[in-house]
C-alpha cells in the first residue's frame, strides 16, 4: 500500500504472555485495523547472541543481521519493556547494544509504552532514552507514554479488551506514523 507506515514492535520481555507482550500484540491488532498502518512484532529477542564488539562486523551473526534488517525495513520503532532491578532487562539491553554499531536506527522515530503500575518503570524509561540517544533514534516524546495495564483489561484472546486503552495505543501508533513521514 503506498504511503503505508510500518512500525516495528520491540518487546523487552522474554516472558510469554507478559503485559509488555500483550501491549505490543494489541498494538499490532490496532495497526491492522488502521488504514495505512502496519506493525510487525519482533520475536527474535531470545535468539540474539550476547553482544560482543568483536562480532559486530560483517558477516554479522544471523540473528543480529535479521534484527538489523527488521529495524531497517521499519519506518518507526515502538518498545514496551519491563523494568528489572531499576533498569532495562539484560536481554533487551543486549538487543539495543546490537543496534549501536549499525546505522539502521539513526533518525528513525521511536517511542515506548510503559505498562508498569504507578511509580514503576522510570529507570527503564531513562535507560531506554539514553541508549536510543546513542543509536541516533529520533525519540518522539508524544509517543513515550505510560499506560498501566491491569490483567483484568486483557480479553480471552490475550489482547487488551479495554477500548480506552486500545485508543491510547492507537494514538501512540499514529504519533509514530506521523513522525515517520
Amino acid at each position: 500500500m503506498p504511503n503505508e507506515r510500518h512500525i516495528l514492535l520491540l518487546p523487552g520481555s522474554l516472558r510469554a504472555g507478559s503485559t509488555n507482550e500483550t501491549v505490543l500484540r494489541t498494538a499490532a491488532a490496532v495497526a491492522a485495523a488502521t488504514p495505512g498502518l502496519r506493525a510487525t512484532y519482533y520475536a527474535g529477542l531470545a535468539g540474539l547472541p550476547h553482544f560482543n564488539p568483536d562480532h559486530d562486523t560483517d558477516p554479522l551473526p544471523e540473528p543480529v543481521a535479521a534484527l538489523r534488517a527488521a529495524v531497517e525495513a521499519a519506518d518507526a520503532l515502538l518498545v514496551c519493556t519491563p523494568e528489572y532491578a531499576g533498569t532495562l532487562p539484560g536481554s533487551f539491553k543486549n538487543l539495543l547494544d546490537w543496534t549501536v554499531g549499525g546505522t539502521e536506527v539513526s533518525d528513525k522515530p521511536a517511542g515506548w509504552i510503559n505498562a508498569a503500575g504507578p511509580g514503576r518503570g522510570q529507570g527503564a524509561e531513562a535507560t531506554l532514552r539514553t541508549v536510543l540517544g546513542y543509536t541516533g533514534a529520533a525519540v518522539v516524546d508524544g509517543a513515550c507514554v505510560r499506560i498501566p495495564l491491569d490483567r483484568g483489561a486483557v480479553g480471552p484472546d490475550g489482547l487488551v479488551a479495554d477500548p480506552l486503552v486500545r485508543e491510547r495505543i492507537g494514538e501512540v501508533l499514529a504519533r509514530l506514523a506521523a513522525a515517520a513521514v
